[in-house]
């Protein structure tokens, strides 16, 4: 899959803040976030909820805009959404009319492009290629956020965010997926954020994780991974000490 090189994404002097229905006061979601993001990096943000995880994804796919600040692609400002920036929600966000195959190739229609060859390459390289008829009812959970990845996918984004996509699975499929991104992720290098409740799932999968504390959202550490991606033990000593690192942060974030 042909792509964008050298890709860097920054975010410089960011924040948000909101105003709820029927408050004066707003509500301040992150305070001047700085943060670079570069080609080939996996990146998980973590932190409690009400810490501005999600929000730096939706700013950065361009959902929404920041309050101060700017966000960066290649050089040039974000202001809106685009396809180099792809994004995987939390619940898979399938057309139940359509089946796997024309799910996956909505993109590319809309682009009033074709591609036949690259969704059949996609169907097989989430092991999929047998439920390529299949209607997303039809799908189990696992399954259907496999298509919703590669339905981002196809289109290759230089940035794959991604908003906590296995936070609704059960715990046996969650890990296989977590290998099956890994493997994605492995495949392409491209640069990939996603947002986690779960540090185990944070080590285990990135390159580097971002630690963030809430009210106002701000960074507390932004810790590389020393750790070979895709061959991790999750009971080790070095994993269970980034673990010790990572909730002790947490910990001094008041949470």
């Amino acid at each position: 899959m042909a792509r964008s090189v050298g890709t860097k994404l920054e975010l410089k002097n960011v924040s948000k803040s909101f105003k709820k229905a029927g408050q004066e006061d707003l509500t301040h979601a992150l305070s001047n976030i700085n943060l670079e993001f570069v080609d080939g990096e996996f990146v998980c943000i973590v932190g409690p909820s009400g810490c501005g995880k999600s929000t730096i994804l939706r700013l950065i796919a361009g959902l929404i805009e920041p309050t101060e600040g700017k966000l960066y692609l290649n050089g040039d400002e974000i202001t809106g959404t685009s396809s180099d920036r792809g994004m995987v929600f939390q619940a898979p966000t399938l057309f139940p009319w359509l089946t796997v195959e024309n799910n996956v190739k909505f993109g590319l229609n809309v682009q009033k492009k074709s591609n036949d060859e690259l969704v059949e390459k996609l169907l097989e390289m989430v092991k999929l290629e047998e439920f390529k008829d299949s209607y997303p009812a039809e799908l189990s959970g696992g399954m259907a956020q496999r298509v919703s990845l590669i339905r981002t996918m196809i289109n290759e984004p230089s940035v794959f965010l991604l908003d906590e996509p296995l936070g609704a699975l059960d715990a046996f499929t969650r890990m296989n997926m977590q290998d099956e991104l890994i493997r994605l992720w492995s495949q392409n290098k491209n640069t990939m954020i996603m947002v986690t409740h779960d540090v185990d799932e944070a080590i285990y999968m990135s390159t580097r994780i971002i630690v963030m504390a809430p009210r106002p959202g701000r960074v507390l550490q932004d810790i590389n991974i020393d750790l070979e991606i895709g061959n991790r033990n999750r009971i080790s000593d070095e994993f269970l000490e980034y673990r010790k690192t990572i909730m002790d942060l947490l910990h001094m974030g008041h949470i």
